[in-house]
């Protein structure tokens, strides 16, 4: 599984739960949606500036070493913003999970996931068990 790129531009200060607060409470849940929607604008500024970027560098190089760098510069960039693209996606399912009071629980055992876990992978649908868990499955099967 491809490694999330990390915020970039933004730094948040880490989620201090008030005495007696539920766990996902309406505080915790903006502090989550603001990191996020922070991490998206940043992806999506990225991918803007690509599209700029290739806009203003393509030409075409007479010589073929040239060209042939060129694209290939161009293929690694599109594959990032690919992987940037499903991760946005990913940070939109995760905004909706926000919105219907599903986020921070795990989608396999349904316990807590944890604010320390969520802050530093706010996407993050497994508790650090279950995840754990598949990873090692994975492996398994992958020898």
């Amino acid at each position: 599984m491809a490694k999330e790129a990390p915020l970039k531009e933004h730094v948040f200060t880490p989620y201090k739960p008030k005495k007696g607060e539920e766990y996902m409470s309406e505080g915790q849940a903006a502090h989550f949606t603001e990191i996020l929607e922070a991490w998206k604008k940043d992806l999506m500024q990225e991918v803007d500036r690509t599209v700029d970027h290739m806009k203003d560098e393509a030409a075409n190089f007479p010589d073929p070493a040239d060209r042939a760098t060129q694209e290939e510069e161009f293929s690694l960039e599109l594959r990032t913003r690919d992987r940037e693209r499903k991760l946005i996606k990913k940070i939109d399912d995760t905004l909706d999970l926000i919105s219907s009071g599903e986020y921070g629980y795990c989608e396999t055992c349904g316990v807590d996931i944890g604010l320390k876990r969520l802050e530093a992978r706010p996407t993050a649908t497994q508790c650090i068990d279950c995840k754990s868990l598949d990873e090692i499955k994975e492996k398994q099967i992958k020898g």
